[in-house]
């Protein structure tokens, strides 16, 4: 871990070790230590350039869910601690909703969701980052439904005209890191996977799912087998069937103690032209970042499939871009 703080033992040690040191134990300030000065950190709802308005989030997030936990899942990574090094993390948190907010006034509900967040750490900080929330777990433990919370939203930042646009190329900002990934197997099988799945070849999914596979997916919903995956895949590209899908970076690993396993950050972007999870069409132009991890695996001599697919976007941040887009 050359340029690192030798208290870490390896680059996962690192992400799940400062994660909690920054969000469970109030180590706030260390964000000055942690994040680069001028971090481009990329979330569906927007784009946060330097590493003060990371700190006012993180303090505004605590002040709204006091207790909130960050339970790390797994880190599927790839580099060198010499030329940098890019993690996929997946998280579990719990929180409870204590304090008025960005969420509106505290509802004492108690939440649990997921979140992804893609990291490239150089000498001891970050300085590139893509994070999303399941927020439409969120928002619906709260009692709301994504496309209200979307509306009311909009309405409690001012407007179509003032408040912030979600993320899009458009407004997106480059950052440091260029790399696309590592070279393995299982990201190219992931890869496959998915880039068939958008083609619309969804035979693709008995073939390499496992039957008894388990699949947790947007909205905290858990599945189960090859119809809770067909479901899912089927109602996002449905929703918008002429937009262009794109795998923006691919990891693959195959650790000690652990399965094959592969991240992948991917994006759809294009009109909202279809019946599928977002109603009836609208041709608004929307703009999806997501994060899949996949875990491989078989319990005899087949060939090995997907046993996990944790797969990730933001529901409300989709709803807003209609929203804005439809009036």
């Amino acid at each position: 871990m050359q340029g690192f703080d030798p208290k870490f033992q390896d680059f996962p040690d690192y992400i799940i070790g400062i994660t909690k040191e920054i969000w469970e134990d109030r180590g706030i300030a260390t964000l000055h230590q942690y994040y680069a000065p001028d971090i481009v950190v990329r979330s569906p709802t927007s784009v946060v350039i330097g590493n003060e308005g990371v700190i006012a989030a993180t303090m505004a997030t605590l002040a709204e869910f006091p207790d909130r936990t960050l339970l790390g899942e797994d880190v599927i990574w790839s580099g060198t601690p010499e030329t940098g090094m890019l993690s996929s993390h997946r998280l579990l948190s719990t929180a409870t909703h204590l304090g008025d907010g960005a969420y509106g006034a505290a509802t004492g509900k108690r939440l649990t969701y997921r979140i992804m967040a893609d990291c490239h750490a150089r000498e001891n900080r970050i300085d590139d980052e893509w994070l999303i929330r399941d927020q439409g777990a969120i928002v619906r433990q709260m009692g709301w439904d994504p496309k209200a919370f979307a509306a009311d939203q909009i309405a409690r930042e001012g407007g179509p005209e003032l408040c912030p646009r979600p993320l899009s190329p458009a407004v997106d900002r480059p950052g440091p890191y260029k790399g696309r990934g590592n070279a393995s197997r299982w990201g190219d099988r992931a890869a496959e996977i998915l880039t068939r799945i958008m083609g619309a070849d969804m035979a693709v999914i008995p073939e390499t799912y496992d039957r008894a596979c388990q699949v947790e997916y947007p909205g905290g919903l858990t599945g189960h087998s090859h119809e809770a995956v067909d479901r899912f895949w089927m109602q996002l590209r449905a929703a918008f069937p002429s937009a262009t899908f794109q795998i923006d970076h691919l990891i693959g690993r195959d650790d000690p103690l652990m399965p094959p396993r592969a991240a992948l950050r991917w994006s759809l972007h294009g009109r909202h032209d279809g019946w599928g999870a977002f109603g009836a069409p609208t041709g608004a132009e929307v703009y999806i970042l997501g994060i899949t991890h996949l875990e491989f695996g078989s319990l005899g001599a087949a060939e090995p499939k997907v046993r996990r697919d944790y797969t990730i976007y933001d529901e409300t941040a989709i709803w807003k871009q209609i929203l804005l887009a439809t009036g």
